[in-house]
């Protein structure tokens, strides 16, 4: 045990020895060769920190520690645990996150007691306040915890609103940007908060049939629907145990005084035994082109021979002419791979995406723009610049206005779903639509939710049999269509090595779905640009006009009581 006048001294040595180190992995991107040391070395570091505190908690509170100071370690904590997710995509770390922050909420570090009276007119502490608000509403927003979120975005409103009275000479206008962007991303889909998970769920997306075979904090709601349809929700059993588990020993500790009982290891050992692991990501918001492919070049140079890298494009086709009016649509820009460097289990099986003929013209009509600014040059990206990237297994998703001018390009055999460019919808703008985020990247990630919206249904929770005899239709549909797709002759070797994978097949069966319903939407007008395409070709056997296709698109509007809306006898 050190000495009394010891302890603080070692106290603030090791607080600075784990800023260093934090400092150090805090903007590390989270793609490409990242030397592994690092992270390993920080978690050592907060790890020796937070044991210290504990063991000499009584003598450093003597000394002035003041609560807001371990609040300020756990914070920094459950930011790593953040970082680490994002970067492994691993549920456990995101669960460690969400234990670190709520339990700093519960304990009020941030807030009360004496000490902290003492120092509340220092604004650098209250922005370490707000900043915990932020962070912590986004981790319970992607994993759903939206109770909590309604508690955080209450509090985090009030705090802001107390910062401005308090400090009337500094600006606060970040944090009512924060704020105003986080209720307009709850509006979008609080109606369905109560309905299936967006992320692969067994008891939802398993046919035992076919086994055999918006924006906050950089955060659009088309990425963050796209992020979460490419992990795995954990079992109802395992889920269930841990959170209860997590809850006992996460908050039934005394929170009148300076505590320091977190336990961090608390689920250190939360992976789900059932799953296999979720797929490595990077996610970029509105980047430049160039930095866009450099990401894809450091992805591509590290990505196994037996993987395949989904690139996810959702962007605005505009020319960047200042004279066009600015397109409604997501510029987000996400990529996703899974390794088996850890793991071997459910491996991405090598593939090729086909493409039409012709070349690039580099013309304002052939490109999106990803960028902030519409000035083209580095913000445009070309059909052309994605080539080099058919060389290893990829898929592509492009959700845009434009993105018809990408069935045109040359290159590798390589999956390709490329969006409408125009949204349908009946008894609302099309405005009222796209502030919802994509129509397109809502079918390939809630395709119910998607229907709701075009049709104008509203949803509640005496609706909620309504609902589930429709996610019934289209399962059962789904399980036939996988079958098909699992056993014909005639599907294209590009979608055979996908199908193997339950993540991408998912998406597959979604956008089966979206291009049959859209096809058969009445219209006045043609339908070209309000249907989806893929290359290569899907299998006659689930094409639109399929009997087995249509027959479920059929079963659907009769259940909603849309049948009016749609055209069957036109095949």
């Amino acid at each position: 045990m050190a000495e009394p006048d010891d302890v603080p001294k070692k106290f603030r040595q090791l607080v600075e020895s784990a800023e260093r180190k934090f400092s150090k992995v805090r903007d590390i991107p989270s793609y490409g060769r990242t030397p592994n040391h690092y992270f390993p070395k920080v978690f050592k570091a907060y790890t020796k920190l937070w044991d210290f505190q504990q063991k000499n908690r009584s003598k450093l509170v003597e000394s002035g520690l003041q609560r807001w100071e371990i609040g300020e370690i756990a914070s920094r904590i459950g930011q790593l645990y953040f970082t680490q997710y994002m970067r492994t995509s691993e549920a456990r770390f995101l669960l460690e996150a969400y234990i670190f922050y709520e339990a700093i909420l519960n304990r009020g570090y941030f807030e009360g007691g004496e000490g902290y009276k003492a120092v509340v007119k220092d604004r650098g502490l209250r922005f370490k306040e707000l900043r915990f608000y932020a962070r912590f509403l986004l981790v319970a927003v992607v994993l759903n915890r939206w109770e909590m979120v309604k508690v955080l975005l209450d509090r985090f409103k009030g705090l802001v609103d107390d910062s401005r009275a308090k400090f009337p000479d500094a600006t606060f206008k970040e944090w009512r940007v924060v704020m105003q962007e986080m209720v307009r991303f709850m509006k979008v889909d609080a109606a369905f908060s109560n309905t299936r998970p967006l992320r692969y769920c067994a008891m939802f997306d398993s046919h035992p049939n076919s086994l055999p075979y918006v924006k906050f904090a950089e955060l659009t709601i088309d990425t963050f629907r796209m992020m979460q349809c490419l992990e795995w929700e954990p079992s109802g059993s395992f889920y269930q145990k841990q959170l209860v588990e997590a809850h006992e020993n996460g908050t039934s500790t005394d929170q009148s005084a300076t505590s320091g009982l977190i336990d961090i290891n608390l689920v250190a050992d939360m992976t789900d035994p059932s799953l296999p692991p979720n797929p490595r990501k990077a996610i970029l918001y509105r980047p430049s082109a160039t930095h866009l492919l450099a990401v894809l070049a450091a992805i591509c140079d590290e990505l196994p021979p037996d993987n395949v890298m989904l690139i996810y494009i959702a962007a605005s086709g505009d020319s960047g002419q200042a004279s066009v009016p600015q397109k409604q649509i997501s510029g987000s820009v996400r990529t996703s791979y899974k390794l088996n460097t850890v793991y071997e289990r459910s491996k991405y099986m090598p593939e090729n995406i086909a493409n039409g003929k012709g070349g690039s013209s580099h013309s304002a009509e052939s490109c999106v723009w990803l960028g902030p600014t519409r000035s083209g040059g580095s913000n445009n990206l070309f059909p052309s610049d994605l080539i080099p990237f058919t060389r290893r297994p990829a898929f592509f998703i492009i959700d845009s206005d434009n993105s018809h001018s990408f069935k045109a390009e040359r290159g590798e055999p390589a999956a390709l779903l490329l969006s409408p460019l125009k949204p349908t919808f009946k008894g609302q703008s099309s405005g009222d639509i796209t502030q919802s985020g994509s129509q397109f990247t809502l079918f390939l990630t809630a395709p119910l939710r998607a229907c709701w919206q075009i049709f104008g249904l509203t949803f509640s929770d005496d609706e909620a049999d309504l609902m589930e005899d429709a996610e019934s239709i289209v399962s059962a549909a789904f399980a036939e269509w996988e079958v098909i797709l699992c056993t014909t002759t005639s599907l294209d070797l590009v979608w055979a090595q996908v199908l193997s994978e339950p993540l991408l097949r998912r998406i597959i069966l979604r956008f089966i779905f979206c291009r049959s319903l859209l096809t058969f939407f009445r219209r006045k007008e043609d339908n070209d640009d309000y249907v989806p395409l893929c290359l290569p070709q899907l299998p006659d056997s689930v094409s639109p006009g399929a009997e087995v296709v249509q027959t479920a698109v059929m079963r659907l509007a009769e259940h909603l009581k849309v049948s009016h809306c749609f055209r069957f006898d036109n095949l």
